[in-house]
């Protein structure tokens, strides 16, 4: 149904003139008549107010569908920075709502966890920001230090801040209920979040016990057998068995973007920066298009800690034409973000 008509009928549900409404609006009886004509549409401006007049969502003024709504949410997650708090918890009462009538719902708690999770990220730039002012002035006080290393995911010094007990229980029950529900046929990305923690924690033991478990799935990355080998090795502080456990899959795996990009992390974790760069570098250029950008993303990083700010900047030109190119995303939050970085490390150059 055009907007014009659904602004019509829900003039009449709540008896009201178009002089009413215009009133309210504080426009013209004729826009009004316009629009419900759908001789001119309203002014984006006045959305909000038209729906909070009818007291319905501005969605629901374009008679969006269950599905429409959905995709207008992630889309809006995907594009925007930030969501005013008007928009947060209107999305956050229909998907609360949706739970109760979708037989899909782990698609709308999906949905809700992203929600959050946008919020969480755009309040930790700005708490990332006034803490960083804080410390500048005050180095010496500790309350922002913290606040920016929970902003940040910076290193905790304390174990009982820092250890992933919690989330590697929470995986273990996870792997178990799988096997139970599923016992021909297990998903295996579970175990992947599980030895990643465990590997952090240096529980190697139970990271080998894990790995093992996973080796013997009828589904998983082959190429990723070697590669957790080689990490939870270097946890146990044996970097020569782990050098030759990585060099050994080469042969196998060499030609698998994939493994290059895992490689490339391994070496990235070691401070091994030059070979790293390198195995990035071989990933992306072996990937299919359209291609993930993530291996030119640490290639900047690496670069900046090297204080090659340029070759960064440089390296950001990349992605960025990755995300035009190879998604078609020129507005999305991600562009605005590495253009700031890019910037960012413009100005390092500039000293």
């Amino acid at each position: 149904m055009e907007l014009g008509n659904v602004i019509k009928k829900m003039r009449f549900r709540a008896k009201m003139t178009q002089e009413r409404l215009a009133e309210k609006l504080g426009i013209s009886p004729q826009s009004v008549s316009k629009w419900e004509n759908n001789i001119s549409m309203p002014d984006i401006a006045l959305l909000p107010n038209i729906a909070g007049i009818f007291g319905v969502s501005v969605d629901e003024l374009f008679g969006l569908n269950e599905s429409e709504k959905l995709r207008r949410i992630e889309n809006r997650l995907e594009f925007e920075e930030a969501l005013s708090g008007d928009v947060f918890w209107e999305y956050e009462d229909y998907l609360t709502n949706a739970l109760e009538k979708t037989e899909d719902k782990a698609k709308i708690y999906s949905l809700l966890a992203h929600l959050y999770h946008h919020r969480m990220a755009s309040d930790a730039k700005k708490v990332s920001q006034y803490a960083r002012a804080s410390v500048r002035l005050a180095p010496e006080k500790k309350d922002c230090q913290w606040l920016l290393d929970k902003a940040e995911g910076a290193v905790a010094w304390d174990w009982n801040a820092g250890n992933h007990a919690k989330v590697i229980s929470f995986y273990q029950e996870i792997i178990a209920a799988d096997k139970k529900a599923n016992p021909d046929n297990p998903t295996y990305q579970p175990h992947f979040w599980l030895i990643d923690n465990l590997i952090a924690d240096h529980r190697t033991k139970e990271a080998r016990e894990v790995l093992a478990d996973f080796s013997a799935l009828q589904k998983n990355r082959d190429f990723m057998i070697p590669i957790y080998e080689a990490n939870i090795t270097l946890a146990e502080y044996d970097e020569k068995t782990a050098e030759e456990i990585l060099a050994g899959a080469f042969d196998a795996h060499g030609e698998n973007p994939g493994f290059l990009f895992e490689a490339a992390q391994y070496y990235a974790k070691k401070g091994a920066y030059d070979r790293a760069v390198e195995l990035y570098e071989a990933s992306y250029e072996k990937d299919e298009k359209p291609r993930f950008a993530d291996a030119l993303q640490g290639i900047v990083t690496i670069y900046e800690i090297q204080g090659r700010y340029q070759e960064a900047a440089n390296i950001c030109d990349r992605y960025l034409e990755n995300l035009r190119e190879e998604w078609n995303l020129t507005e999305v939050a991600m562009v605005k973000e590495i253009e700031r970085e890019k910037a960012r490390l413009l100005e390092k150059v500039r000293g």
